[in-house]
């Protein structure tokens, strides 16, 4: 609520949602890193700030989508995931601690759940994949969080996963520009044969939050725009009405 002169309250009206779009490289997390460099610190802080942003705006209840969940799956509490395949023996609960047969998380949801822990998010967790999006945002009372998890194009250099593609920059450029500019249309309508032909890993995501918001209101914020180690990282934050 604000006041005006004259001292009469005028109500605001509380967004539907609010979205984080982060990257989920393991190198997110200081212990996979190890010794620190500028550019994930950098990264490292955008999210911090993109995440803070979301539970300022929808504190009860966050959805962490990415890739790797099967349709129909989700994650809660006793779920887990870990780091092992990274070199560091490290697990994370998705919400919670790990129990004895919780499911296994995917990278995504697992980056996702640290990120929650980093800004000591104390609401439910819902991790699910992008087929499952829409419905759960259908179903779910107003304000939610959704933590958009994926990576744009591994193909941005020659020492790239994908090694370098000169269609991959441009890729990543209708990306940044659709999150900067809160175009749910835009992403809902990237191209996924492509964005997979690029290893761009957060495609299917960010298609599945943009059909959820097309039509909507957006306020939005692009935090972060840069491909180190050839990799696409973008960061960035939506309020929708």
């Amino acid at each position: 609520m604000t006041i005006v002169p004259g001292g009469l309250p005028v109500r605001t009206a509380r967004p539907s949602a609010a979205v984080a779009f982060c990257p989920c490289p393991p190198l997110l997390l200081p212990a996979v890193e190890g010794r620190p460099a500028p550019e994930t610190q950098a990264l490292r802080a955008a999210c911090a700030e993109a995440v803070t942003e979301l539970l300022t705006a929808a504190s009860e209840v966050v959805v962490v989508v990415g890739p790797g969940a099967a349709p129909g799956e989700r994650y809660g509490p006793g779920d887990g995931g870990d780091l092992r395949g990274h070199g560091v023996d490290l697990e994370l609960g998705f919400d919670g601690r790990v129990r004895p047969g919780g499911r296994r998380l995917p990278l995504a949801h697992t980056v996702g759940a640290w990120l929650l822990d980093e800004a000591s998010f104390a609401g439910t967790r819902i991790g699910v994949g992008p087929a499952d999006l829409g419905q759960l945002l259908r179903d779910l009372p107003a304000p939610v969080g959704v933590l958009a998890m994926g990576d744009g194009s591994a193909r941005r250099s020659v020492k790239a996963p994908g090694y370098l593609d000169p269609a991959a920059e441009p890729f990543d450029a209708v990306v940044s520009a659709a999150l900067a500019a809160g175009d749910a249309a835009a992403l809902a309508g990237l191209d996924a044969v492509e964005g997979d032909r690029l290893l761009a890993a957060g495609v299917l995501t960010w298609r599945a939050v943009g059909a959820a918001f097309t039509g909507r209101h957006v306020t939005a914020r692009l935090r972060h725009d840069a491909a180190p180690l050839g990799v696409a990282y973008p960061v960035a934050e939506w309020i929708v009405a």
